[in-house]
Order: C-alpha cells, then sequence, then structure tokens
C-alpha cells in the first residue's frame, strides 16, 4: 500500500523499482541545482519523458490488460474502422495526402487503421508515426511488420515534425500528456503555483505565489472574471504548452485535418467551482489515483484536455475549428452500428463481444461522453461526417 495515496497499489518488481529509484535521484538533482523546488510541469516531464527512465521511456507495458491503462485501439478494431471513414473523407477531399499519427502507442490503431483504408480504397501515401519513446517505436515496429509488404511499407517513423505536410493527423490521447502547472487559491493570499520538494523519503508539494501581471496570473484572473471567483482550496491545471503544440503543427501543414481525441471538458466545465481537486489522474496497472509523487516513472501522469483552450490555440495557430462533439457521437456519425452489424452477421459467434465492446466506445459511463473529438481545417473546406451526429461547437 501507498501510505500517500491510501490506495493499495500493486508493489513494483524489483527491476522496476530500481528503474523509478534511478529516475527519483535524477529528480532530486534536479531540485537541488534549481535550489530547493522544481515546477511541477518539470516533474512531470522527468516522470514521463527522462530518456531509458521516464514512464513513456521505459520498457515496462503501458497499454491494455497487462499494462496500467486500455485506449479505444486496444479495446476494439471498430474505433479505427470508424475513424478510417473520417480520414477517407478528408484524403479524398484533399486529392490524396498522408497519415501523421502522434505517439502511436502499441501501434494498433496505424495497424488497423491501415488495414481498413485499404478495403475502403483510401490509402494515404505514406503513414507517418511522431514517436518520442524509443521502447514504444520498436514495439510499434514488431507489430506493424505484421502487415501486408504494400501497406507496412507505407510506415515511417519520425523524430520531429516534417518540414511539410499534407493530409490528416491524428492525436488519440496525446494532449493529456502534455506536462501542466498545477495552481492552487491559498484563500485570502490568492494563488500560487505548485512545485515539487524534498521530504523525507520521497518528494512533496511546495507552494509559491504567483506573481502579479505574470501569464499564469493573468491566465486564472481570466478564468475568474468570466466565470465567477473560485473557493479557496481550489487546485487545477493549466496546460501552456498547447500553443506551442498546435504552432509547430499549423507550421508542419500546408493543407489538411487535424482530428484531437482525448478526454476533457470545454472551458466552463474543467474550472467549474466544484471541481475543486482539478483533473490530474494517474493510472498504475489498471488502477486510478490522483497521486503523481508516487511510484515515479511507473505510472503515467495525465490532465484532462481543456477543449476550448485547445481551440483557442489552434485557431491563433492558422486553423480553422470545424467541429466538436462526444466521443460516442463521432462514432455513431460514422457508422458505428453498421459495421457492428456487418460483422455480427459474418461472425455470430462474436455478437456479445462486438456489443461489449460497442458499450465501453460509446457508453456515457464509458468511454462516450468522457472522450471528445475536436477537428481542425487548414486550407481545406468541407462538412465532416463524423460531426453529423451533433456538432457540439456552441459548447466551446
Amino acid at each position: 500500500m501507498s501510505a500517500r495515496t491510501g490506495l493499495d497499489l500493486p508493489p513494483p518488481p524489483p527491476e522496476a523499482r530500481a528503474v523509478s529509484e534511478a529516475l527519483g535521484r535524477r529528480i532530486r538533482d534536479a531540485i537541488a541545482a534549481a535550489g530547493g523546488t522544481i515546477p511541477f510541469r518539470q516533474y512531470m516531464t522527468m516522470a514521463l519523458y527522462e530518456p531509458g527512465l521516464g514512464y513513456y521511456s521505459a520498457g515496462a507495458a503501458k497499454f491494455g490488460a497487462a499494462g496500467d491503462f486500455v485506449t479505444a485501439p486496444e479495446i476494439s478494431a471498430l474505433f479505427a474502422a470508424c475513424l478510417a471513414r473520417q480520414v477517407g473523407q478528408i484524403l479524398d477531399d484533399l486529392g490524396g495526402g498522408e497519415v501523421l499519427e502522434f505517439g502511436a502507442g502499441t501501434g494498433r490503431l496505424a495497424r488497423d487503421l491501415l488495414l481498413e483504408l485499404e478495403r475502403l480504397g483510401a490509402l494515404p501515401a505514406a503513414y507517418l508515426i511522431l514517436e518520442v519513446s524509443a521502447d514504444l517505436r520498436e514495439r510499434q515496429r514488431q507489430l506493424l511488420a505484421g502487415l501486408p509488404p504494400a501497406l507496412a511499407g507505407r510506415v515511417r517513423w519520425l523524430d520531429a515534425l516534417p518540414g511539410e505536410f499534407a493530409g490528416v493527423a491524428l492525436a488519440n490521447e496525446v494532449l493529456d500528456a502534455i506536462p501542466v502547472t498545477l495552481l492552487r487559491k491559498e484563500g485570502v493570499r490568492g494563488w500560487s503555483e505548485l512545485h515539487v520538494g524534498l521530504a523525507a523519503g520521497g518528494f512533496c508539494w511546495e507552494a509559491t505565489p504567483l506573481t502579479a501581471g505574470s501569464a499564469l496570473a493573468d491566465y486564472i484572473d481570466s478564468i475568474e472574471r468570466e466565470y465567477g471567483p473560485l473557493p479557496p482550496g481550489y487546485t487545477t491545471e493549466v496546460c501552456m504548452e498547447l500553443r506551442p503544440w498546435f504552432e509547430a503543427l499549423a507550421a508542419a501543414m500546408n493543407r489538411g485535418a487535424a482530428l484531437i481525441i482525448d478526454y476533457g471538458y470545454s472551458r466552463r466545465e474543467y474550472y467549474h467551482p466544484d471541481r475543486t481537486a482539478g483533473t490530474l489522474l494517474c493510472h498504475y496497472r489498471q488502477r486510478a489515483h490522483a497521486d503523481p509523487l508516487v511510484y515515479t516513472g511507473l505510472q503515467d501522469v495525465t490532465a484532462s484536455v481543456d477543449f476550448t483552450a485547445a481551440a483557442e490555440a489552434a485557431q491563433d495557430a492558422g486553423f480553422a475549428v470545424a467541429g466538436y462533439t462526444t466521443q460516442a457521437r463521432f462514432l455513431l456519425s460514422l457508422g458505428l452500428l453498421d459495421l457492428v452489424g456487418e460483422r455480427a452477421a459474418a461472425d455470430r459467434r462474436r455478437e456479445v463481444e462486438l456489443a461489449q465492446q460497442v458499450r465501453r466506445l460509446s457508453l456515457p459511463a464509458e468511454m462516450g461522453e468522457r472522450f471528445k473529438v475536436l477537428a481542425l481545417l487548414r486550407g481545406v473546406v468541407t462538412g465532416l461526417q463524423g460531426f453529423r451526429a451533433g456538432d457540439l461547437l456552441h459548447r466551446l
């Protein structure tokens, strides 16, 4: 049991514990070099991405039943089959192009998407994967090597965004892993940024008052002016890296569309007065909890996406915001139920299995309402099929 979380978390095996301890030493060195604390966003960056030691850099299983969490492509190939229809529509409107996937996980989405695009006669000229994790890149290579040569030959891995790109960019559960800044309202003292410091046997929180007139202070002040004062003790996140992320994508994309699929809320929902503990969430061995300072490097650390902020950042970068909806509405618009019917008719033994997959992808209590889809266009105008069952742009 972790005393910090109060949850019964399975103890890590010795080799994983050794990796976590090595990463902890590196973070402690960074804290000492900074004079006693580092911003949480720096801690989160190291915990997730430190070369050879961070969560996405080390070799532990992350996805699926044997890992820490399950993504939609791991739940069912139906997800990719629906997404292929939207990707195919965009590529057809462009007269061809490439697909660029950010953070391809195990490679399941890439594999299933290429197979379905081939079936639809809508293959991209190339399937590009921008993957920062050498470990995950190798796992993707092994999986995608099993594709027919005509498909496997279209896959290329990138170390950075291409200089020029036309096509469809996909970011499925990517923005939630961008490091965030943590803020807490300290009553009459106002807002502080939460830093990470050293405590006996581990890490601890340290509050640093925001500087009046700073970007963070101005941002959180604007939230309270628009939606009303937030209560003392209120803790929340701000992702200051959204704007440069979309600027970099816009600089690379000449023409095309970006589909952002992730869990999150509109700004009004994100900073609701009742959301007093924020949205920070950790996943370890299929257990979710809210303490990022334990099992450093062995657990995923995420924050829900402020989709209003994402849409504003994208628009300022030069994208047109073309659609916003729930994952359920998106998949239903793309023929989810028809696809289930076709596959069940082809193999009646799979009816129950397929029904379970649909529930997980689309029911409000599962992924259907919590996950949202944001569509962005650059240099192309098209009515996107995935938003026909109900566009919720008015909620942003």
